[in-house]
């Protein structure tokens, strides 16, 4: 895109005052044309894992970091990778299909997300932006890799390997490799085409590497030596995505009054713009039938339902035209949309590191949101790991009568 629409614009006019420990995007000499879109997207001061790793790749050295989603990761990445083509522009006639950088990420909505804060950080600059994901039509995706060169390359493993086989993308180019959420790429399965893609680049010390994980497992941080070059190794704790904007709340009922009471949370204090978790896909498509039946407008996210549907409920959810969006763990992850209020734990979930990335929907970028979590005899155990996880004890209560009276409801388990 033309960068005409940035000359009238100047730094000076985006005011941001600086405050003792909270780095201005300001401090890192980024160019005009990054600094628009940031003043355009709302960003002043930087989350601690942009505060971090900013300084070490702008220098252009690899980095391992420990970071959840909703931290501001994305940013982070995408601000470096935009800076560097900027400053070092390629002159000339290039091919189709070679990337300067790639973002590998785990699930079609990461991917979705990602290359949608890309368009918008890329927003004043004549840099592209293309995603590759499964679930979309393979011969439009090829299409647009052949219309012109691309800049940056976002994709799920699994399609990226396609059109690797079909010598429709050529990695032997890449500057930048952005591994991102690899813990979960880990989970799926998504290891050997990983590791596929990873030769098909120019080799570590040829290339800037970022790697992003939840955790740091011994298997994690095994590929990381493999594949980053000298990396400086960055660690945020999940302490401060979870609790420091995010008010939490644990009611104690059963299973059979949980959807009465997940009503009545809806209806009575009329919340809009509510993500509900349940642990599994046949729970979350009884709730959306019932709430809709209960005329309550709710839209579900799952990996069932078809690409080109999940991004249109994502788009209605992201314009408050959806009131109430209900969603696995997998098809949550990632995602993040501004003014999500309430994120509700229908069922807590099993791993403690994902009630981490629940809770990380609402109270995103310092605005505050609450977590409203529904334990009874089925899974209750798990709180205390939960608890363990995050590092401090969760208020639970009974749930109020008010939000329990309701005729003819039964239990949606």
């Amino acid at each position: 895109m033309s960068d005409t629409s940035t000359d009238a614009w100047s730094i000076e006019s985006f005011v941001v005052e600086p405050e003792e420990g909270k780095p201005r995007f300001h401090d890192f000499g980024l160019p005009k044309a990054v600094m628009h879109a940031i003043a355009d997207l709302g960003f002043q001061y930087a989350s601690p894992i942009q505060a971090e790793s900013l300084p070490i790749v702008l220098n252009g050295e690899d980095i391992v970091a420990k970071a959840q989603t909703g931290t501001g990761k994305t940013a982070a990445f995408l601000i470096s990778i935009i800076d560097t083509f900027l400053r070092e522009p390629i002159e000339g006639k290039r091919r189709t299909g070679t990337p300067r950088a790639l973002i590998l990420a785990p699930t079609r909505e990461l991917v979705v997300q990602i290359a949608e804060d890309a368009e918008s950080l890329c927003k004043y600059t004549r840099l592209s932006v293309v995603s590759i994901v499964g679930g979309m039509d393979y011969q439009k995706q090829r299409d647009d890799l052949r219309q012109s060169p691309c800049d940056i390359m976002v994709a799920t493993p699994g399609r990226l390997i396609d059109f690797l086989g079909q010598n429709e993308i050529n990695l032997r180019k890449i500057e930048v490799l952005v591994l991102d959420e690899a813990d979960r790429m880990l989970d799926m399965g998504f290891m050997p085409d990983v590791r596929r893609i990873v030769r098909a680049c120019p080799r570590k010390e040829l290339r800037q590497t970022l790697l992003f994980s939840a955790t740091f497992t011994g298997q994690i941080i095994e590929l990381s030596e493999r594949w980053t070059f000298e990396p400086i190794r960055i660690e945020i704790e999940p302490e401060n995505v979870a609790t420091e904007t995010v008010e939490q709340i644990v009611y104690i009922t059963t299973a059979d009054a949980k959807y009465r009471l997940l009503k009545n949370v809806i209806s009575t204090r009329d919340l809009h713009k509510v993500m509900v978790f349940a642990n599994r896909r046949d729970l979350c498509r009884g709730l959306v039938d019932r709430l809709v039946k209960d005329g309550i407008d709710t839209a579900l996210l799952s990996g069932e339902v078809p690409q080109r549907k999940r991004i249109q409920t994502l788009d209605r959810f992201k314009e408050g035209r959806t009131r109430i969006l209900v969603a696995t763990d997998v098809a949550g992850r990632g995602i993040h949309i501004d003014g999500v209020g309430h994120v509700i734990n229908y069922t807590l979930p099993e791993d403690p590191e994902d009630y981490v990335h629940r809770i990380g929907r609402t109270g995103r970028a310092g605005a505050e949101g609450t977590s409203i979590s529904f334990a009874c005899e089925d899974d209750s155990f798990l709180l205390p790991e939960i608890e363990e996880f995050i590092g401090r004890k969760l208020p639970c209560e009974q749930a109020p009568e008010s939000l329990l009276e309701s005729a003819n409801d039964e239990s949606a388990a």
